[in-house]
């Protein structure tokens, strides 16, 4: 009873420090705020497909973050040779990479999947070093960008002018949690994919496809951050090692939301986002941003270990 009051005690002390914290940056330092939805938003929404993949083929892809890259070589090609913004390239991406998805996970993920987890840990990492080494044979390791006007719309509030076309990296990780939800709770194959997750030897027995599902999931997933790469070339540069800190950082987001909490994932997003601003904002501190997001990480683990242990 007294661990009960006691987590009720932590979860009120979360909800009002997650009202508060936001209403304290607006009028301190609304910069802050204003980058960290942004910068969260992108984390969140990059994140998103390698959670369905880890809960439900329970495989971690350590080359999540190369397969973005990847999409975002894919729609700056598309540019140059079609004409397509990358916008309208993630159209054509969704395609190529839920194929690629599809080939990938029947030449290598399907057979480790009764591996031990340290050789598929193997398994996606060096997957992740032939695409970084392919994208640097192919385009050398020069950064490429697209010149973009729209991404430098803006809009002033009094005094504030802020730049707003980044605000679609939270919109879209709104929009992809809301989707994805909806695919799993309310269509029967995601109704099934979330049987496979919990268990897949039950969802085998009640006459469920576990190999078809583990197929089709993971190539949904590289298909949604292929097209997410060409979202990230709007307003970024794409070289060959630009995936690698999404891969750890998705992976962390996971690991605080856990396994399955999809709009933890987006929330835990949101907040690491605006971590990483307010560190940024002093002058001189803001090499110590990538060091917030880990200890973060460090003490939401230690915070569940114990939780585990006075259980």
């Amino acid at each position: 009873m007294t661990l009960f009051r006691t987590l009720r005690r932590w979860q009120l002390l979360l909800l009002l420090a997650s009202l508060g914290v936001p209403i304290v940056l607006m009028l301190w330092k609304p910069y802050v705020l204003i980058e960290g939805l942004q910068r969260g938003g992108l984390y969140a929404v990059i994140a998103l497909p390698m959670a369905l993949i880890l809960g439900v083929v329970g495989i971690i892809n350590l080359a999540h973050g190369e397969f973005m890259m990847l999409g975002a070589y894919f729609a700056y090609w598309m540019g140059v040779y079609a004409g397509l913004d990358p916008l309208v390239a993630m159209i054509p991406a969704v395609v190529a990479f839920a194929l690629l998805g599809a080939i990938t996970y029947v030449l290598t993920i399907r057979r480790a999947l009764k591996a031990p987890e340290l050789n598929q840990l193997l398994l996606t990492f060096g997957m992740a070093m032939v695409g970084t080494e392919f994208a640097n044979l192919m385009w050398t390791s020069q950064p490429l960008k697209p010149h973009l006007s729209y991404v430098y719309s803006s809009v002033a509030l009094g005094k504030l002018r802020f730049g707003t076309y980044a605000f679609i990296y939270t919109a879209a990780a709104i929009v992809l949690l809301v989707l994805l939800q909806l695919f799993l709770r309310k269509t029967r194959l995601g109704r099934a994919a979330l049987a496979v997750g919990q268990n897949p030897r039950g969802a085998r027995l009640v006459g469920i496809d576990v190999n078809r599902t583990y197929l089709l999931i993971f190539s949904v997933s590289i298909a949604l951050v292929g097209a997410l790469g060409a979202m990230f070339l709007t307003r970024h540069s794409v070289f060959p090692s630009a995936g690698s800190p999404f891969t750890m950082k998705s992976f962390c987001l996971i690991a605080m939301a856990g396994i399955g909490n999809l709009p933890g994932v987006v929330w835990g997003g949101f907040g690491l986002g605006i971590a990483e601003a307010l560190v940024s904002s002093f002058r001189g501190y803001g090499g110590w941003a990538d060091v917030v997001f880990f200890a973060v990480l460090v003490a939401v683990i230690m915070g569940k270990s114990y939780r585990r242990q006075t259980a």
